[in-house]
């Protein structure tokens, strides 16, 4: 049995393609961690929405731009492992690759291009800063304090899914969500297969609502998902197909909820083993 490939693979960024939660790095900086961390636990896990906590978090942790740009070190210290090798995987074999993040943007953006994610095809979130904090007269912008975010999509707990629709709406192809949080889950409608991704963090939601959930820190599953399971021999170097004979394997050891799609995938697997 052929399975359907998707062209679109859209991905969160902080708590999948990365380890750490941007915005908890800051507050943990700020010495605001107690309390900013369990605004956004309380977010991720759809108990508030995000657009009551967004501008509650960064008023508290009141960053500079310094500080902001500082995350797109985290991001990439704490990089899950095989997260580039998956972008690089995906890009060979012909897909689209997207990061749709409610992080900051200047941070996400950069950790996406490091990734090898095309600058075009990232989205977060802007940060205004005061260009009168700090030492306003020096032509450094380091110290320019937080004023303001904008209020957009992604800042919202069901904008995600306006976002994903305006880069990929236009554009033939199936479209495939991989994120952690209830504003992915929420974003599930307007793609054709959501996958919930629980290698960091297991927010209960997303494993109960995701057709598939994936358990481990790895993202090498999504290769296979993406590109069905007979893509492997696309593949020209080993270390790529390595990476798709775990992910397959990750895969099929997955939380599946939705039955005939976990139908569907084994029977591609072993359509592919009898060749």
């Amino acid at each position: 049995m052929r399975w359907p490939p998707y062209q679109h693979v859209i991905f969160d960024c902080d708590s999948t393609l990365t380890q750490v939660e941007g915005i908890d790095v800051l507050a943990a900086n700020a010495g605001r961690a107690d309390e900013v961390t369990r605004l956004t636990a309380a977010a991720m896990d759809g108990e508030m929405d995000l657009e009551d906590v967004y501008g509650e978090r960064l008023r508290a942790v009141d960053p500079t731009r310094a500080d902001v740009l500082a995350l797109r070190q985290a991001y990439k210290d704490d990089a899950v492992p095989d997260a580039s090798a998956v972008v690089s995987a995906l890009l060979e074999l012909g897909h689209e690759v997207y990061v749709v993040s409610g992080g900051l943007y200047e941070p996400v953006r950069e950790f996406g291009v490091a990734l090898g994610v095309p600058a075009d095809n990232i989205r977060a979130v802007g940060v205004e800063y005061d260009q009168l904090a700090g030492e306003w007269w020096s032509p450094h912008q380091a110290q320019e304090r937080y004023l303001a975010y904008g209020e957009g999509a992604l800042a919202m707990s069901q904008g995600k899914a306006q976002i994903v629709n305006e880069l990929t709406g236009h554009k033939a192809g199936r479209r495939m969500l991989i994120g952690d949080g209830t504003s992915d889950l929420l974003a599930a409608g307007s793609v054709e297969l959501f996958v919930g991704f629980g290698g960091v963090a297991v927010r209960p939601k997303v494993r109960a609502g995701a057709p598939v959930f994936l358990t481990e820190l790895s993202l090498s599953p999504v290769v296979v998902l993406a590109a069905g399971p007979a893509a492997r021999g696309r593949l020209p170097h080993q270390a790529q197909r390595q990476l798709f004979d775990q992910g397959t394997a990750m895969a099929a050891a997955a939380l599946w909820n939705d039955r005939e799609l976990a139908d569907a995938f084994a029977a591609a697997v072993s359509a592919v083993d009898k060749v």
